[in-house]
């Protein structure tokens, strides 16, 4: 029988090697105290940790061979940015000067203070942000405690085809690793957003995260690792090998097929046409998105220019960023939302007189902050109204819930329009201003917004989440998390009506649009526009094509005139055997 663990898949595909272990020195950190003569060497010590850190970093980089995909050496990049930040290399000097402490108690200090900001964000992905932090703090801390670390130029045999065990591993890590030839490796620690996990899927290593990894484990055994399914299997017999190398040349026949979809368009059955778009976080996204040939960006998530930083980027920085990312799509079009942050430590670093809220999903946040903060908003708005000069961009505004909050946005809008014109500079005078459906108040209501807007996007995590009363991220309730509960569904309804009705496109970019098992059931309730994780546009894109809209009626009205989840989710059933 073979021993068999469960975590979560963050990379899929199986991999099938032997086991190889890196061991990370967690070495418990103490403070110790200093004397005032010895403040300077100390200072001096952590200033030579950051540098040697730096220059590790820019020899991997610097390794990386030319052909490598750009969106993987960003990740490189991110953590070389980082180390230029005061926030991780001027405020642990601060420490050790003002507290008189020693370098790796500044540093542990600082990275805990910056964790903590982190862990108050709403946004899952803004959290797992806190892992870029720790990377680098492991570099630095290394360097400190005079530990090994994997080389640009080291060469391991053993690594060839091995599955790697570890606490956890750096982008940097990663990437020196793949070029080694490993198989896959598992992780005890990290989640599907984390840049470790996200360079996995983009370098297509199977890999596993959040995994106790068994101390039976012992270096040459031969493993199986199930990426989909997020398994770690001890192989002690050849059924179980035989098995999973039949599903090895599964998975790849499958991906053969799906790599065939690329140029095909996104069509029902019944010649319906469905756009498929592109949810991103970063310009160096892109290159996935068209990688997959998606139809356009449909949600750019902005926040990540406002991270990792002291100062608010400025409307040039903004203006540039965004230009850059619209020259990279090459005449697709780019949906901006405009900033969508919480009520946490991160809004409070944007703004002056912070204020802490008891529940931050319910606080100022998003829009609610903006129209608030309107220099804040103006800066960012006067910037994506210039770059829309060049190319097509929509503006999407999140967490809308009542008509006056649409008509301040809008006037805004038009006063810094009127500004615009004014000074003689370019932006498109048709620019579509869209609002984010995240709110039940907003879908009850959303004939009214679509009356004002010229497009509506459903958030449905948000909008699951605030409907059902429950916190996605907590693992205590997330088992009520459904997004085909009958009162999610109608409030869907209710938008994808409300746009019809008025004339104007509805899209839907939250996780429930990316999942292939509501695919069906939301064409049938007449969504025409996905905006999905790269990677599940092609997936998606196959469940369109084998699909008659027309065919899904009679069970469309069966699920949407039911009260009951159960006869809901049989339903469903039904419709993803047809």
């Amino acid at each position: 029988m073979s021993n068999k663990k469960s975590g979560h898949g963050v990379s899929p595909g199986i991999a099938i090697g032997h086991a190889w272990r890196i061991e990370h020195d967690l070495t418990e950190i103490f403070e110790v105290s200093i004397a005032q003569d010895q403040i300077e060497d100390e200072v001096s010590r952590f200033r030579r940790a950051v540098r040697m850190a730096r220059q590790q970093l820019r020899d991997i980089r610097n390794n990386i061979p030319d052909s490598t995909r750009a969106d993987v050496t960003d990740f490189i990049d991110t953590h070389l940015l980082m180390l230029e930040d005061s926030m991780l290399t001027s405020a642990p000097v601060e420490l050790i000067r003002d507290s008189q402490c020693n370098a790796e108690w500044a540093l542990k200090s600082q990275r805990d203070a910056l964790a903590a900001v982190f862990d108050q964000m709403d946004d899952p992905y803004l959290r797992t942000r806190k892992d870029d932090v720790d990377h680098v703090v492991k570099r630095i801390m290394q360097n400190l405690l005079k530990q090994e670390t994997l080389g640009a130029n080291d060469v391991n045999p053993q690594l060839k085809g091995a599955i790697i065990l570890a606490y956890d591993l750096t982008p940097a890590e990663t990437i020196l690793l793949q070029h080694q030839g490993i198989a896959g490796f598992v992780t005890e620690t990290g989640g599907p957003l984390s840049h470790t996990a996200i360079l996995a899927r983009n370098l297509e290593i199977p890999a596993v995260v959040g995994l106790a990894i068994s101390r039976s484990i012992h270096e040459g055994d031969m493993l199986i690792l199930d990426g989909d399914n997020g398994l770690l299997i001890q192989a002690d017999n050849q059924e179980t090998l035989d098995t999973y190398h039949r599903k090895q040349r599964d998975i790849e026949h499958r991906r053969t097929i799906l790599d065939g979809l690329k140029n095909t368009p996104s069509i029902t059955l019944d010649g319906i046409p469905v756009h498929l778009y592109a949810n991103i976080e970063r310009r160096e996204d892109v290159r996935i998105a068209r990688r997959y040939n998606a139809d356009g960006i449909g949600l750019y998530r902005t926040e990540f220019l406002f991270m990792n930083r002291q100062d608010i980027p400025d409307e040039q920085e903004q203006y540039q960023e965004y230009s850059a990312v619209i020259k990279s799509l090459q005449g697709l079009p780019l949906t901006i939302r405009t900033l969508d942050i919480g009520a946490d430590k991160c809004a409070d670093f944007l703004v002056s007189s912070p204020r802490k809220q008891i529940n931050p999903a319910l606080g100022l946040r998003a829009v609610r902050l903006c129209l608030k903060y309107t220099d804040l908003f103006s800066i960012q708005l006067r910037a994506i109204l210039r770059a829309s000069a060049k190319g097509p961009v929509r503006l999407m505004v999140p967490m809308l819930s009542n008509e006056s909050e649409i008509l301040q946005m809008l006037q805004l809008i038009e006063n810094i329009k009127a500004e615009l014109r004014a000074n003689h500079i370019e932006f498109d005078e048709s620019l579509a201003i869209g609002g984010m459906i995240e709110i039940p108040a907003a879908a009850l209501t959303a004939t009214s917004f679509a009356r004002h807007l010229d497009f509506l996007s459903i958030g449905t995590n948000d909008l699951i989440q605030y409907t059902l009363a429950i916190d996605r991220l907590d693992d205590e309730v997330t088992y009520l998390y459904d997004p085909a509960h009958p009162a999610v569904l109608r409030l869907i309804q209710m938008t994808i009506s409300a746009g019809k009705s008025n004339d104007i496109p509805v899209s839907m970019c939250g996780e429930m649009a990316g999942d292939l098992k509501y695919t069906r059931l939301l064409l049938g309730m007449g969504l025409t526009d996905f905006s999905v994780s790269p990677s599940a546009l092609l997936k998606i894109k196959e469940v369109i094509n084998q699909t008659s809209i027309e065919k899904l009626d009679p069970v469309i009205r069966n699920i949407l005139s039911s009260d009951s989840s159960s006869e809901i989710q049989q339903h469903l059933d039904t419709l993803n055997k047809a």
